[in-house]
């Protein structure tokens, strides 16, 4: 197995323009939108990635049939202190779940709730 099992995420969204909005405040990232590769009607707007650095690529996907928030998957973002993304989390339409919490040797982690429901964590330091 790769070093890095996980290949891709995708978070559910039911109003793209708000959760693009919650992501980029947040994260203080640009999303880029890609193609439909199955000209079925998705939207997606996918999270900068870099294939020589660590880290999965995954974007915000709306697609007929998949809701958004109530999943039991957690993905959590890199930051270099979570407690910076973490106080942009309210201004941008969301909620903080658990505040900066450390974790031993392992860093620190929030966990937030996003502007469409979707929990997700933060994770710096390690």
């Amino acid at each position: 197995m790769e070093t890095n099992p996980v290949a891709w995420f995708e978070i559910y969204v039911e109003d793209m323009q708000r959760a693009r909005n919650f992501y980029q405040s947040v994260l203080n990232v640009t999303l880029e939108k890609l193609d439909d590769p199955t000209n079925s009607g998705l939207e997606i707007w996918s999270f900068p990635s870099d294939e020589e650095h660590y880290g999965a690529p995954g974007a915000l996907v709306k697609m007929e049939g998949m809701s958004a928030g109530g999943n039991s998957t957690l993905v959590y973002f890199s930051c270099e202190d979570c407690a910076i993304e973490e106080s942009r989390v309210e201004e941008a339409g969301g909620q903080i779940h658990q505040a900066k919490t450390e974790i031993a040797e392992y860093g620190c982690v929030s966990i937030v709730v996003d502007s469409e429901g979707n929990m997700f964590g933060l994770h710096s330091g390690g």
